[in-house]
């Protein structure tokens, strides 16, 4: 399985940037979906998931109300919008793809992307 995740960039603190990550299975539709980040020297992180039919979204506290997790199954894509950029934001994006119905905010994932990087100037 490959999680191809693409997007990052270069942004001024404020702008936004979309991020996306395309599925090789078809089988994507049975999976739940999430992204991570991990700045250097630092631990890697959830920042959002959503469950297999979409019904169910989470976020971590740092990024609720700017960022924005979606699903196309059709396109066996993940999304993830995220707006009002703040310099923290700047880290290696990962997505990752689980079995389970809801997506976990732990590392308990089964299929890893390479990371896309995002890098916020003040």
């Amino acid at each position: 399985v490959q999680l191809q995740a693409s997007g990052g960039g270069l942004v001024q603190a404020g702008e936004s940037l979309a991020l996306s990550c395309v599925a090789s299975k078809p089988a994507f539709r049975t999976w739940a979906l999430g992204w991570f980040r991990q700045a250097p020297g630092k631990a890697r992180e959830f920042v959002a998931g959503i469950s297999r039919s979409g019904g169910t979204i989470n976020y971590a506290d740092s990024v609720k109300g700017r960022f924005t997790i979606s699903r196309e199954n059709a396109k066996q894509t993940v999304y993830l919008q995220m707006a009002s950029l703040k310099p923290e934001d700047s880290a290696l994006y990962y997505c990752a793809a689980t079995t389970l119905w809801v997506a976990p905010t732990t590392e308990n994932y089964d299929y890893w992307g390479q990371g896309t990087e995002v890098t916020v100037s003040s």
